[in-house]
């Protein structure tokens, strides 16, 4: 049987760059296709009810199954690829789903960062991060990844969290990391990952600036 993965994306979609390094992790060969989230096709409509990126279209022998919501992809590509990045351990197994959750939350905090329109709620929100990273600290070995030397799933969540703040950290000091050495190391660590390079276009970086100067906030007018 004859199986064709696409993978359709947005270019600064942290969501669609967990999907893309797990397939790479699991040498899965695949295509991207990008899609404008400003202006969704019908044909993206149709496969995705929620409107939202990614979605991995699995056609085996012309026989098409759209899949949407990172969770479930990830979940997918653990029952049905090669390479598990999953713990065997069904606890252990358990524990890292609910670390991948912990990052889902602090995406959703990135995201009021870079949307509050005002300094003191700004603060507020760099705070919470910084409690965040502290929290994970704790959680984390020796290294170099979030389960030791094995990568995982909750290292390919963790590489587009830390990805924004590349771009974060030459507009404003957060100090978000400031005593968290642990979490340093394993963002370097994740830096260095070539399937984590590789989730995101050249442009990246430049269409995530561009993207936060338009957004009128806080963070925008540190930009200026």
């Amino acid at each position: 049987m004859s199986t064709s993965i696409t993978l359709v994306s947005h270019q600064l979609c942290p969501y669609v760059q967990r999907a893309a390094i797990a397939l790479t992790e699991k040498q899965v060969p695949f295509e991207r296709l990008y899609v404008d989230l400003g202006n969704k096709p019908d044909w993206f409509k149709a496969l995705s009810p929620l409107g939202k990126v990614p979605v991995l279209k699995v056609d085996n022998d012309g026989s098409q199954a759209p899949l949407f919501e990172s969770a479930v992809i990830l979940e997918y590509l653990e029952e049905t690829q090669g390479e598990p990045l999953h713990p065997d351990d069904p606890l252990e197994r358990a524990a890292h789903r609910g670390w991948i959750a912990f990052g889902s939350t602090i995406l959703n905090d990135i995201g009021r960062l870079y949307s509050v329109p005002q300094a003191t709620m700004f603060n507020d929100v760099i705070t919470l991060l910084r409690d965040r990273f502290q929290r994970l600290e704790t959680e984390l070995g020796e290294g170099p990844y979030f389960d030791g030397e094995r990568f995982s799933l909750v290292d390919a969540v963790f590489g587009p969290v830390f990805r924004y703040f590349d771009v974060f950290d030459p507009i404003h000091p957060l100090g978000i990391f400031t005593h968290t050495p642990k979490v340093v190391a394993w963002r370097a660590a994740l830096a260095e990952r070539p399937s984590i390079r590789t989730a995101v276009t050249e442009h990246y970086e430049t269409l995530l600036q561009e993207f936060l100067k338009a957004r009128g906030s806080y963070l925008s007018l540190l930009m200026q």
